[in-house]
C-alpha cells in the first residue's frame, strides 16, 4: 500500500502559527502514516516548534488536528492522550524523580508498558538514577528518562526531538534499534526531528522544512 493511500494516524491541516516578526507555518498540512518520519531542516526553521504544536501544547493560531479521528479542538484530552511529547528543553520536571515522572504518565496514557519501561531504564542506564530528582541528572542521562518514557506510553503518536543528542554511544545504537522495530509497526506513528535520518532506520516519509 503506498503512503498516500495508508490511512494517516495524525492529520494537520491549514496549521498556521507565527512568533512575533517571525512566521513559520501558513496553512501547513501534513498526514503521519505507521511508521518512522524524520522532519529535517536548519537551525531555527521550527522543528521543535512543530513537535509543540503537534502535540497540543502550542496553540496554533488556526487549522486543524486530529489522531485517528480525534479532534484537538473537540476533544483535546483524549487527544493529548494518543500523543507523546516531552520537550528535551523543559525545566517542569527538575524537582521529581523519573519514578514519580513516570508514574504520572499513567494518568494519561493507558497504554503506558511498565513491564517495558523496566527493561528500558535497564538498557538505558537509568536505574541508579531513578529515585534522583531530575535537576541532579546529566543532559544525557535526563534524556534517557523522556525517551524510556516516549517508547513505554504507547501512543499512537510519539514525537522526538533530536533522540540521539547527548547520548552515550551503547544507548545511541540502542535508540536506533528501537526505531527500527518502530519503523515496521502496524498502527503508531513517530516523528522524528533532527537534522538529518537516523542510520539503518526505513522511513515512512521525510519532511523539509528547510534553512
Amino acid at each position: 500500500m503506498s503512503a498516500e493511500a495508508t490511512p494517516a494516524v495524525l492529520q494537520a491541516d491549514g496549521l498556521c502559527f507565527a512568533y512575533p516578526q517571525r512566521p513559520l507555518f501558513s496553512a501547513w498540512a501534513t498526514r503521519l502514516v505507521p511508521g518512522v518520519t524524520l522532519v529535517c531542516g536548519g537551525d531555527g526553521c521550527g522543528k521543535s516548534t512543530l513537535l509543540s504544536l503537534l502535540a497540543g501544547v502550542l496553540p496554533a493560531q488556526g487549522g486543524t488536528l486530529q489522531v485517528k479521528g480525534v479532534s484537538l479542538a473537540a476533544q483535546p484530552e483524549a487527544y493529548r492522550a494518543q500523543v507523546f511529547w516531552a520537550d528535551p528543553r523543559s525545566t517542569a520536571w527538575e524537582q521529581v524523580t523519573p519514578t514519580a515522572y513516570f508514574q504520572s504518565l499513567l494518568r494519561q496514557y493507558p497504554c503506558f508498558d511498565m513491564p517495558m519501561l523496566a527493561e528500558l531504564s535497564e538498557e538505558l542506564g537509568l536505574a541508579p538514577h531513578l529515585e534522583k530528582p531530575m535537576y541532579m541528572l546529566s543532559t544525557g542521562s535526563k534524556r534517557k528518562v523522556w525517551l524510556a518514557a516516549a517508547f513505554a506510553a504507547g501512543a499512537a503518536v510519539t514525537l522526538l526531538d533530536e533522540p540521539f543528542a547527548a547520548l552515550d554511544p551503547a544507548s545511541i545504537r540502542f535508540v536506533r534499534e528501537l526505531l527500527t522495530e518502530a519503523a515496521g509497526h502496524p498502527s503508531r506513528a513517530w516523528l522524528l526531528a533532527d537534522y538529518s535520518a537516523p542510520a539503518g532506520v526505513a522511513l515512512a516519509g521525510v519532511i523539509e522544512l528547510g534553512d
